[in-house]
């Protein structure tokens, strides 16, 4: 068994970064929220230009058209806006990187 090890101490920055994709989930929540919002505050009477009425179920539907890609946006952008605060927050450490190489003979002997 022949292997090669190789030890390095380097330096690397440490900073806590906002995860993305649970901001967006919770943008998506809040659009789901706030179309449910609108949907109880609204009139659903019959037009007086085109004497239509629209359930409130399809109504539901426009409304989540509009609230979801908003409250995309807002996660995305609160996560960025966290993100470039956590950058004032990174700490740079020293690390010890460590590189194991076995060679190809002891790779064919395993196996």
């Amino acid at each position: 068994m022949s292997r090669s090890s190789t030890h390095q101490t380097v330096e690397a920055t440490v900073r806590p970064v906002p995860r993305y994709g649970v901001f967006i989930g919770l943008g998506v929540v809040l659009g789901v929220i706030v179309a449910g919002i609108l949907i109880a505050i609204g009139n659903y009477e019959p037009s007086k230009v085109l004497d239509v009425v629209y359930p409130p179920g399809q109504v539901f539907g426009f409304a989540l058209l509009w609230t979801i890609p908003i409250g995309i946006a807002l996660g995305a952008g609160v996560a960025l806006i966290l993100d470039r605060v956590a950058r004032k927050h990174a700490r740079v450490v020293t690390v010890e990187h460590e590189r194991v190489v076995a060679s190809d003979a002891d790779a064919e002997a395993s196996a």
